[in-house]
């Protein structure tokens, strides 16, 4: 089966940097859009930012300006740049790809990687 592998997460002060990423693995006939998303304690998931096969990117009020998500068609990746971080932002982000092995588009997540921002 497809596999997607978060890497990255960890403890950050507020105001620092992080940079997730994730790599999709298996057999793999196209890969089309691909997103972060993040549950934080007691609350729904929520979408981070996604980016389409073409480039185009959307992002969540909350971290618009501050995040950038990015990807690599060569490497089956996607990235998420996460500057000046806020406690707000402690979740664990899980990686999403819409895969086709054959046939069909399927959704793919991650494990999810664990972010905590705090002093």
């Amino acid at each position: 089966q497809v596999q997607l592998v978060e890497s990255g997460g960890g403890l950050v002060q507020p105001g620092g940097s992080l940079r997730l990423s994730c790599a999709a693995s298996g057999t793999i006939f196209g890969i089309g859009a691909m997103g972060w998303y993040r549950r934080a304690p007691g609350k729904q998931r929520e979408l981070v930012a996604t980016i389409s096969g073409g480039g185009r990117t959307s992002y969540a009020d909350s971290v618009k300006g501050r995040f950038t998500i990015s990807r690599d068609n060569a490497k089956n990746s996607v990235y998420l740049q996460m500057n000046n971080l806020e406690p707000e932002d402690t979740a664990v982000y899980y990686c999403h790809a819409e895969i086709s092995r054959i046939i069909r588009y399927s959704d793919y997540w991650g494990q999810g990687t664990q972010v905590t921002v705090s002093s």
